[in-house]
């Protein structure tokens, strides 16, 4: 394949996963966070299937099986069910953007636990990123701490969901670095979210499920996102500029606000703003200190999910 038009589908990844926090709040809405995070991977799964296919498991590590399919579903489960329980559609944005702290947290581990080389720009980017988050929680007013802790107060459950799953996501970069091999079995792990979630939805509930039109627009709209980006960035990191892709990646939390704001009518101040950039600028100053290529794993990742 033409190395301009793979990188050009990588780029298409990127806009697909940029849509996600505000497709999944959509589908949420009327199916639930549970129900609607259910049916996203579900169908994801399906497209999947025919697009990226199944790894033959005899060839998989096992421990790439045991800890990829817990790290993974465990990060998943974090991002859909944090932003399908935000009490509105700026809180759901807001709980995005601290899920957008796993490049850094990323890049962190790889230098601490894999050896990553790396100078001394890792320590800004890494303040850097922590301040943008700060300032986005604080709401109108920035840096402002006593709106911070009454926002966090206000959901704690979403905004833990999400600093979990950035952390979650770091793990599982930095252990499958190490243990895959080269091997890919997304497919098999989205199978496995959407069996955990189904699992939950029918144990404990998840509400009633609400289909229409609309409903259905967003559920197709997010499974192919889910699905058909992480298909098109496959195609893009194993074709295309590598180099390119993954610093276009630490731009998605600004489109992926953008796009959710958009979606979900959801006006964001100045402020907001201010802090996803810096978000943005701490993940490229950190990925600059490692004065290397992004690892496979992070590559693999870039924007998902999410």
């Amino acid at each position: 394949m033409n190395k301009n038009k793979a990188t050009l589908i990588g780029f298409i990844a990127i806009l697909l996963w940029a849509s996600i926090v505000g497709l999944i709040r959509g589908v949420s809405e009327s199916f639930g966070a549970t129900g609607g995070a259910a049916l996203i991977y579900t169908v994801a799964s399906v497209f999947l299937v025919f697009s990226v296919g199944f790894n033959r498991l005899s060839k998989v590590p096992p421990k790439y099986l045991l800890w990829g399919s817990l790290l993974f579903v465990s990060y998943e489960l974090c991002l859909a069910l944090s932003i399908g329980y935000a009490n509105t559609g700026r809180q759901a944005i807001e709980v995005g953007m601290v899920n957008y702290l796993w490049p850094t947290f990323t890049l962190m581990s790889a230098i601490l636990f894999n050896k990553q080389k790396a100078n001394f720009l890792v320590v800004p980017g890494f303040v850097l990123s922590m301040a943008g988050i700060c300032w986005v929680l604080g709401g109108d007013q920035g840096l402002d701490i006593a709106s911070m802790i009454a926002n966090v107060q206000d959901n704690p459950l979403s905004y833990g969901l999400a600093f979990s799953g950035a952390v979650i996501w770091a793990a599982y970069c930095t252990v499958t670095a190490r243990i895959a091999q080269g091997h890919n079995c997304v497919t098999l792990f989205f199978i496995l979210v959407a069996v955990v979630l189904w699992a939950k939805y029918l144990l404990i509930g998840g509400g009633e499920m609400e289909f229409n039109l609309r409903s259905i627009i967003y559920l197709v709209l997010a499974a192919s996102a889910m699905g058909f980006g992480y298909a098109a960035w496959n195609v893009g990191i194993l074709h295309g500029n590598v180099t390119i892709l993954a610093g276009a990646s630490y731009f998605i939390p600004v489109l992926s606000a953008a796009l959710a704001a958009v979606l979900l009518s959801a006006p964001l101040s100045i402020a907001f703003w201010q802090g996803a950039s810096m978000v943005c600028a701490g993940s490229i100053l950190c990925w600059l200190a490692t004065r290397s290529k992004t690892p496979a794993a992070l590559a693999e990742k870039a924007g998902e999910s999410a």
